[in-house]
């Protein structure tokens, strides 16, 4: 496992910066504040976590960093390395794969083993699942893997993990048979 490295944060940090060095952010300011899961309390790009705070019934800034730290911290901890994953999925034992990109791209390119998010499956996970059985959550590039795969562990599963870099850095840095490919945005 990689060592946990967080990303230096100050009143001055603007948000983008915020979301780009710690993912999970918004989801950690969610759950403890209520800041950023609806348009009454959203927050811009270019608005420093100071200014957020202030205008947030004035949280202490301190207080708030130390709160985005420690959900980092707990972030990085579940984020599983592509070679490490390539070991498992080659193992006696692997763990479960569950892909949460579209069906198109499912198609095009997966980890072998792996299974659709969906509704059938999500209701398969919750209803017979061993929730002490290693689940590997991954994406195309590891950005939205995360809040999945925490969402999971939210709710009791115990050995879940995120591929880090999604299956675009699994087919460079463990399996280069697998083939690449570019969302393209309209």
């Amino acid at each position: 496992m990689t060592e946990v490295v967080t990303p230096a944060i100050s009143a001055s940090t603007t948000m983008r910066d915020l979301l780009l060095n710690c993912p999970g952010v918004q989801r950690a300011l969610f759950a403890k504040y209520h800041i950023g899961g609806c348009r009454s309390c959203a927050f811009q790009p270019d608005e420093t976590l100071g200014e957020l705070c202030a205008r947030n019934d004035n949280l202490p800034v301190d207080e708030v960093i130390a709160h985005i730290r420690e959900s980092h911290d707990d972030d990085e901890r579940i984020l599983v390395e592509p070679p490490e994953l390539k070991v498992q999925i080659d193992s006696e034992t692997p763990p479960k794969l569950v892909d949460i990109r579209t069906r198109e791209e499912f198609e095009t390119v997966k980890l072998r083993g792996a299974l659709l998010f969906g509704q059938d499956l999500i209701n398969e996970i919750f209803n017979s699942w061993d929730r002490e059985e290693s689940i590997v959550v991954y994406d195309h590039a590891g950005d939205r893997s995360l809040d999945a795969a925490a969402y999971l562990a939210g709710h009791g599963f115990g050995k879940v993990r995120c591929l880090r870099g999604g299956i675009d850095a699994y087919s460079q840095e463990a399996d280069s048979s697998l083939s690449r490919y570019r969302i393209e945005l309209d």
